[in-house]
């Protein structure tokens, strides 16, 4: 179980009542002198919370953040994140080993750019740095005749804290398939249509965004709807999308009111996913919904039970959210997890978009359940490292190889990248070993667990961040961006201004790639905001 998966089961029987967020992880103490942990029993699961870290510093007042309660300059009401803490650095002799299971969520990147569109500077408990980095196409180059190929690359970045320390970025990317082989589509839509979804017409959204869905999907794939307020109905049954007028006129015919029983919605729709079940077609649930729930609190961890017995079963959970203010990422984000499936927020019609239209193939096809990473750091080289991000995704090191413990999930065609910041040691030889990556996942078609690693050595690392690739230069400027943006004492020198100016840069160097041109006007806004 991932450490989200402690937190989540912890509190969510109180979440699902809307009651409160999450709270940081307990902090190690951090010696400011050395830059290193001076108590760390457990390096790799240690976090680093960052109000304590900021507690003994002489900062000066920070920017207003939207969050939990609703005072006059707050942007959103019962807005709810939890803060995972920030990732220590460890130092190698103690331990170097670095274990995590994959995450391809994108829901706290888009979320960001709402709080930014609206005026706002995002929640730093919303931000969480792999999320981001993950939003972008990385360049990574497709795998050929294999399931995963693992990318490596590494070098100095303008927001190091000293010429010895790079970034190490690793890269994973599964193969895609054409998509005219994608196997039929069973799809349970469980929609949200609470009263709550009347706020900004987001249910209005739902109804674009799955429109656009229902015109990507084959003509032999299957739809089917549940809708839950006070209570769940079924408002279409298992649906070939070569009636497509009948599944129209079903979403069409959606309006908010009631209170929201997510409970019964949720298992009145895995039921429906049953009955419509085939062992060779694609199996899942896609929840819509801004993520609050008021009614049946009692059946919480058996609704979490629930998802992960489906799971297991070969039906797997696509959460979506929609709307802020009155909005519960957290539940989004544990829902997604125990389901064995991603997160997604969508804040546009382009997002709902790129999400069902242009990524449909990975977005509907997993090509790997349960898959972990373990990076294995060369003492002799690495004096120090810290992995960026991935808070909540830790695994204890011995688990890497425990194939019962559950990890994370990939779609076909989808990417993942973790930066490492790392010390190099005094007088590391450039021929020299300096970390083995290992990917280990389980093929959910065959249920053979695989294994894949590769080697990288300090030569190739770049020489400078002028010689080191375009992508990995936008890689190291979004987690600059994010680091600042969650407030993480590691970015305390980092200056949003300069990181505005890089990913400008970037914008023209990369201009033909539209999410980049956005990123940097969203960099702008995020650096006005902040003066």
């Amino acid at each position: 179980m991932t450490l989200r998966n402690v937190t989540g089961l912890v509190g969510l029987a109180m979440l699902l009542i809307a009651c409160g967020a999450g709270t940081a992880a307990t902090a190690p103490v951090v010696d400011r002198g050395s830059d290193q942990m001076t108590s760390l029993a457990q390096p790799s699961n240690a976090l680093l919370s960052t109000e304590e870290a900021r507690a003994s510093s002489n900062d000066s007042a920070l920017p207003v953040y939207g969050g939990n309660a609703i005072p006059n300059d707050e942007p959103y009401d019962s807005t709810f994140f939890d803060n995972y803490g920030v990732n220590p650095r460890i130092d190698t002799e103690d331990d170097a080993l670095s274990t995590f299971a994959v995450d391809v969520d994108t829901g706290s990147y888009t979320i960001g750019r709402r709080f930014l569109e609206d005026g706002y500077l995002p929640d730093k408990d919303s931000v969480r740095v792999e999320e981001y980095v993950n939003y972008f196409d990385q360049g990574y180059a497709s795998p050929d005749d294999a399931a995963f190929a693992i990318h490596i690359d590494g070098g100095p970045t303008p927001f190091s804290e000293n010429d010895r320390y790079q970034t190490l970025r690793i890269g994973l990317q599964s193969f895609t398939p054409n998509d005219d082989t994608r196997p039929p589509a069973n799809l349970t839509f469980v929609i949200d249509v609470s009263g709550s979804m009347a706020r900004e017409d987001r249910l209005g959204l739902v109804k674009e965004s799955l429109g656009l869905l229902v015109d990507s999907l084959n003509p032999d794939d299957q739809v089917s709807i549940v809708v839950y307020g006070s209570d769940a109905d079924v408002i279409l049954e298992p649906t070939a999308v070569e009636d497509q007028r009948a599944i129209s006129r079903a979403i069409d015919r959606l309006e908010p009111s009631g209170s929201t029983n997510a409970a019964e919605g949720l298992e009145l729709g895995y039921q429906m996913a049953r009955r419509a079940y085939s062992p060779n077609a694609i199996n899942r649930v896609i929840l819509a919904s801004d993520g609050v729930a008021n009614v049946d609190v009692t059946s919480s961890d058996g609704i979490l039970t629930l998802i992960g017995d489906e799971a297991r079963k070969g039906v797997q959970l696509l959460t979506v959210g929609f709307g802020m203010g009155n909005y519960n990422d957290v539940l989004m984000e544990q829902l997604a997890d125990d389901g064995d499936g991603f997160y997604a927020y969508v804040d546009t019609v382009r997002e709902a978009e790129r999400l069902f239209v242009h990524d449909l193939t990975g977005t509907l096809v997993t090509v790997a359940k349960d898959a972990k990473v373990q990076v294995e750091f060369n003492p002799e080289t690495v004096e120090r490292w810290r992995l960026v991000g991935f808070e909540n995704r830790q695994v204890a090191d011995e688990d890497f190889r425990n194939d019962d413990i559950d990890a994370g999930e990939i779609g076909a065609g989808h990417s993942v990248t973790a930066l490492y910041e790392i010390k190099l040691a005094d007088g590391a030889v450039r021929t020299a070993d300096l970390a083995t990556v290992f990917l280990r996942w389980e093929d959910p078609d065959t249920r053979v667990v695989e294994e894949l690693s590769q080697e990288i050595v300090v030569d190739d690392l770049a020489n400078s961040y002028e010689e080191s690739s375009a992508h990995f230069q936008l890689a190291t400027t979004v987690a600059a961006y994010a680091e600042v943006l969650r407030e993480s004492y590691w970015a305390d020198a980092v200056d949003l201004d300069r990181v505005a100016e890089e990913a400008g840069r970037l914008a023209r160097a990369l201009r033909s790639d539209e999410r980049v041109v956005e990123f940097a006007e969203l960099v702008d806004k995020a650096a006005d905001l902040w003066r």
